[in-house]
Parts: C-alpha cells; sequence; structure tokens
C-alpha cells in the first residue's frame, strides 16, 4: 500500500520529549514569578531597603531562565531522539523481519533478548507466525510434489500399456484392458481422495446433526464383507455420540478409519473395535484394531499426505494411495475436533477422535453392538 510520506515515529517521539521538557520548564518559570518576584516591591529601595527590588532580579533572572529554556529544549531534542531510537530498536527490527518475510525468506527470526515487555511479546509472536507459516508452506510443497509425484505414476503406467500393446498387436485384449482400466480407477480413486481433502482444508460444507454411532453403523456395513474377507472380527459399540458437521465428511472419516484398522490388521483372526461414547462435552469414536506393532516415532508422519511408514506399506489390491488418515485428520480439523494415534502394548493401533458435542438429531437412539 502506497502511503504519502511523514514524519517518522522516532522524530515525533523527540518532538514530544522536547516539548514535554519545555512545557515542564515554563511551567516551572511560572511557578517562580507567581509565588516568588510577584511578592518583590517594585521599588528603588527594594524590600526593606536592602535588597534588590523586582526589575533588578527579572532582570538578572530572564537571561538566566532563557538559557535554561535553551538548554532544556536541546537536551529534549538529543536525549529524545536517543531514546526514541533505543526504544524503538526492537521494533525495526520486526520490521527488517516482516519485510524479509514479504521477500519470500520465511526461515529468518528476531529471537529479541531480555525481560518481556510489549515489543518482545510481538516479536514472539511473530517468530511462532513465521514459524507456523514455514511448516505450513513446507507441508504444502511436500504435498504439491507428491501429488504430482502420485498422479504422473498411473499415467506413466498408461502410456507404457499402450506402448507395449502398439508394439505387440498379439498381445492379449482383455488383460490390457483389465490393467487399463485398475491404472484408471487407482488414478480416480487418488484424484477424488485429493478433491476432498481440499474440501475438508478450506471447511466449505454446510454443518447439520450427525450421530457419529449411526455413522460407525453405516461405515461397519460398508466394510463388512472387506473384514469377512480377510477373516476380520469387526464389531461396533457404545451409545450416540452427536456432533455437528457434514454427514458426507464425517462418514468418510469413519470409513477411512474402519478401513485402516482393517487392512493393517494380522493375516487372519484378527479384531477391530468400533466405540462411540460421550464424555466431558465431547463426542469420542474409537477405532481399535490388532495388527503388528507400530514404533511410536512412526506415529507423527501416519497423518501426513503419501507418507507410508514402510512397515505399514502394502502391495495388494487395498494398498491405498496415503492419504486415509491425512483424510481423517483433515476432516476432524475441520470440525474443531482432535485425532489421537496410540499404539497399542500388542500390537495395532488405537484412533480416538473427539469432537465438540451437539443436540442429538430427532429420533435418534444409541447404537447397539455387532
Amino acid at each position: 500500500m502506497r502511503r504519502r510520506p511523514g514524519l517518522s515515529v522516532r522524530l515525533r517521539l523527540t518532538l514530544s520529549y522536547a516539548g514535554f521538557l519545555a512545557v515542564a520548564g515554563a511551567l516551572l518559570l511560572a511557578v517562580v514569578w507567581a509565588y516568588l518576584l510577584r511578592y518583590v516591591p517594585d521599588n528603588s529601595q527594594g524590600l526593606l531597603g536592602v535588597s534588590p527590588n523586582r526589575y533588578l532580579l527579572v532582570r538578572t533572572f530572564a537571561p538566566a531562565a532563557a538559557v535554561a529554556m535553551g538548554f532544556l529544549l536541546l537536551f529534549g531534542l538529543v536525549g529524545g531522539w536517543l531514546l526514541a531510537g533505543r526504544m524503538l530498536a526492537p521494533l525495526t527490527r520486526i520490521a527488517a523481519a516482516a519485510r524479509t518475510a514479504g521477500n519470500g525468506s520465511l526461515s529468518h527470526r528476531i529471537r529479541l533478548k531480555g525481560r518481556r515487555d510489549e515489543f518482545r511479546e510481538a516479536a514472539d509472536a511473530f517468530d511462532t507466525m513465521l514459524e507456523q507459516l514455514e511448516s505450513h508452506v513446507a507441508e504444502q510443497q511436500r504435498f504439491a510434489a507428491n501429488a504430482s509425484h502420485e498422479l504422473r505414476t498411473p499415467l506413466a503406467i498408461s502410456q507404457t500399456l499402450l506402448d507395449v500393446a502398439r508394439k505387440d498387436p498379439t498381445r492379449d485384449r482383455e488383460e490390457l484392458l483389465a490393467r487399463l482400466q485398475a491404472v484408471n480407477t487407482r488414478a480416480i480413486g487418488l484424484t477424488e481422495a485429493l478433491l476432498l481433502l481440499s474440501r475438508s482444508d478450506r471447511g466449505t460444507f454446510t454443518r447439520a446433526g450427525v450421530d457419529l454411532s449411526l455413522v460407525a453403523e453405516e461405515a461397519a456395513e460398508t466394510l463388512l464383507p472387506l473384514a469377512e474377507q480377510r477373516r476380520i472380527t469387526l464389531d461396533v459399540t457404545g451409545e450416540a455420540a452427536p456432533a455437528s458437521g457434514s454427514a458426507e465428511l464425517l462418514l468418510r472419516m469413519v470409513t477411512n478409519l474402519v478401513q485402516n484398522a482393517i487392512v493393517h490388521n494380522l493375516p487372519a483372526d484378527g479384531t477391530v473395535t468400533v466405540h462411540t461414547e460421550t464424555r466431558h462435552d465431547a463426542s469420542v469414536l474409537r477405532v481399535e484394531n490388532t495388527g503388528p506393532p507400530v514404533p511410536p516415532e512412526l506415529i507423527p508422519t501416519l497423518t501426513e499426505p503419501f507418507q507410508r511408514g514402510t512397515e505399514r506399506v502394502r502391495t495388494d489390491e487395498h494398498a491405498g494411495v496415503g492419504l486415509g488418515l491425512a483424510i481423517v485428520h483433515s476432516v476432524v480439523r475441520a470440525h474443531a475436533g482432535s485425532l489421537t494415534l496410540t499404539p497399542r502394548p500388542g500390537g495395532g493401533l488405537l484412533a480416538t477422535v473427539r469432537l465438540p458435542t451437539a443436540s442429538p438429531p430427532a429420533g435418534v437412539e444409541g447404537s447397539g453392538g455387532r
């Protein structure tokens, strides 16, 4: 924003300090005149015939007062300029850091030393903002790079299949179509997941009353064939857990959690338990599953887009695109909730979602067990 040039804050503070000292000096001289000189007789004999009269005192006092006023004004200007510069030095560093950040460099930090005051609180807040911005920009850059790579992969595979078919006309046409369909289906799934992730990040959805227990029942019914195919016992228990948000996004959240629990489970005879309840003004959803041990250092990376821990990568038809828990985390954040991932001592994972509670929809009752 372009502004007309004006006096700097340092110069205005300097003039204020000098003006204050000048006014204080003038008031002091006025007090001396009012309470001292006015009571001195203005005659040739002075007071009691021995002291100077008012005329002599004023003539003697006036030059000295003028010198004192000039000294106060000069002292106010010089001292005010130095004092204002010292006081505004932190603000200068903050402004310099802001200009550096405006030029695209987010790694610079102010890090003002000293005891806490208004300037240092502002500097600390600015450093925190820069740290969060740098982290967010780095995350977006990684996301864009990974998304580009993930979207390029199915296109490259499709191009390779077409090139092979063009060079070998005798190749089985049905096999080629089946592989192309599988690659295309994966690309569509990745694109839809990216769109859903973007939508939940923006928070552009209509809120309505949603019961997490009913959402959990619906997600379990959808994924029950997958659980039976893998010989996984799927249980849904608990009570009504009313929340406010998008039913579509919350269903995708629960579906991703349950599917993740089924896929990353024991080869056979594993269990997945989905439990809903209301606790301390929060609607709670817990998805717990058996499975191989999850290293604690892997937990923070599970909600990052396209971050698949090597211990959890699958190569079958349910390998996914690395956005399952990232979408869950985004949906939970868009609904002002929290997501906690905890490795179970015996292996597997416990995912706990807490959302702000809401009035339950009319006619809704708690869910039972499966």
